[in-house]
């Protein structure tokens, strides 16, 4: 008898270490796993880093609302032409609104993960919705035993399976004395974007550049964002205050290596709460559930304001002297047996 297949489509670069063990898990479990990747930011890159096979299918239409539109519909067709000769039995993202749109056209059912529930959620309704047990909306307004919950954070899946490479200090050109500090700016394409956060970004790095012992790691999240960076601080990026990497570097691993981390996105924001590392956020979209728990324990900084960022954002070298706080793994259970329950009961 030929195992049920499960369709994942990485939609985004937070995805791939996301998925990966959960492929892993439900690989053990005798399912059979299709991935296709869409060409954004450095979806690809990071599965080809980390040795997933994947059909590379569509890719960013840019911040136009209209483009936007238009660039789901067309991926969600190339996606239904790619997919059809597969015949998966469940189709499975974080959010990928491409994916439910073809799957709805394919018949097959859909099952969403997220963990922010101000996400644009589009037409298409999906069979299964899973979410952390620290959101209560049900964005979807569907029956509630097609709502499934998993405990802590989506980058509990993934952390508790990390080991640190200490040579990616070497290979960014970082001493034993700088201060660290990685920066992502904000998702400007992004439908949730609010201008605010691109001030406080510039703020941010203007400050942190000031400080005699920080060398700052950038990660823009395109090409534009990347001549900005150049552009706006030139000399510091020639003389290496500033480090853009030249290729993807394993995240989890660099963020374990900083003093200090600064967002204006979600998930970087998660990964070093999950790490340990202190962080903070400069993100201006409506705040989650996640990342008010996160706040409320602590374990993540909010800065809504350029007083916040002068008052609050504190830059030093981070203790490393206790152990990498390993998490059990409930959330990657959670998560691979509600996919099980839902494909066994479709």
């Amino acid at each position: 008898m030929l195992s049920k297949k499960i369709w994942i489509d990485l939609d985004n670069s937070p995805h791939v270490p996301l998925f990966q063990p959960i492929i892993k898990e439900l690989e053990k479990r005798h399912y059979s796993v299709f991935l296709t990747a869409r060409d954004c930011a450095q979806t690809c890159g990071l599965a080809d880093v980390h040795g997933l096979a994947y059909r590379r299918i569509g890719h960013h239409y840019g911040k136009n609302k209209i483009l936007k539109v238009v660039g789901t519909i067309v991926r969600a067709f190339q996606l239904v032409r790619a997919v059809s000769t597969e015949c998966p039995h469940l189709a499975v993202s974080h959010g990928s609104r491409a994916q439910m749109l073809a799957s709805f056209i394919l018949r097959i059912p859909c099952f969403i993960i997220t963990d922010y529930e101000y996400a644009n959620k589009g037409p298409i309704r999906p069979q299964w919705f899973m979410m952390p047990e620290v959101i209560s909306a049900n964005p979807y307004n569907l029956d509630s035993r097609h709502i499934l919950k998993y405990p802590g954070i989506k980058e509990d899946v993934y952390v508790p399976t990390f080991d640190p490479d200490p040579r990616i200090k070497y290979e960014l050109g970082i001493g034993e004395n700088d201060i660290v500090v990685t920066i992502r700016p904000p998702a400007t394409e992004a439908h949730y974007h609010n201008p605010e956060s691109e001030i406080l970004f510039r703020v941010v790095v203007n400050l942190v550049g000031d400080i005699g012992e920080t060398r700052m790691i950038i990660l823009p999240r395109n090409d534009a964002q990347k001549i900005m960076i150049t552009d706006t601080w030139s000399q510091w990026c020639k003389n290496a205050k500033i480090i853009i990497p030249e290729h993807v570097v394993d995240g989890l691993n660099l963020l374990w290596h900083s003093d200090v981390v600064i967002s204006g996105g979600g998930t970087m924001n998660r990964e070093a709460a999950a790490l340990g590392v202190p962080v903070y956020s400069i993100f201006r979209g409506p705040i989650g559930a996640v990342d008010r728990y996160l706040a409320k324990k602590g374990r993540l900084v909010l800065l809504g304001s350029v007083d916040d960022v002068l008052t609050k954002l504190t830059i030093r070298k981070w203790n490393r002297t206790e152990e990498l706080r390993r998490v059990n793994d409930a959330a990657l259970k959670s998560i691979v047996n509600g996919l099980v329950f839902a494909l066994e009961n479709r």
